[in-house]
């Protein structure tokens, strides 16, 4: 299975912000749409992801005055994305190798789709489930 048809179920909106964005701007976004990271772009070029533990890291260091700083100061700057083709299995192993839980796709520098580890979990379970009941047919039929 692609990272295509987890798109193509879930949708390929994204959320984002720009990097001069107040943190507190950021944290109103995620609670208000209820996800756990935003890209952080500028003129459709990602510049970092702001996740729920950038700001749970960064709040812990410095207290509730960097709440006030730019989104640009808590991101995270190296930011692994993934492409429509690759597999599931793969970008797996890419967020379990690299303890991480949101990857964006991109394609031809455009990014088409934010995947998270939830989508990929939802996208499996529900793989499981068609294959039982694929076998429960097999065996009633048998």
């Amino acid at each position: 299975m692609t990272v295509r048809a987890i798109l193509d179920s879930k949708g390929h909106h994204i959320q984002s912000v720009e990097p001069d964005a107040r943190l507190s701007a950021a944290i109103k976004i995620l609670a208000e749409r209820k996800i756990g990271a935003v890209l952080v772009m500028n003129k459709g070029r990602i510049e970092g992801i702001l996740s729920e533990r950038d700001i749970v890291r960064v709040l812990g260091e410095r207290g509730a005055r960097v709440l006030d700083e730019p989104v640009s100061a808590v991101m995270t700057r190296k930011v692994v994305s993934c492409r429509q083709a690759d597999t599931v299995a793969a970008i797996m192993e890419m967020m379990t190798l690299g303890k991480f839980r949101h990857l964006p796709v991109v394609e031809e520098g455009m990014v088409v789709g934010l995947i998270s580890i939830g989508d990929v979990v939802k996208w499996r379970v529900h793989e499981f489930e068609v294959e039982q009941e694929a076998l429960r047919d097999y065996i009633k039929t048998a």
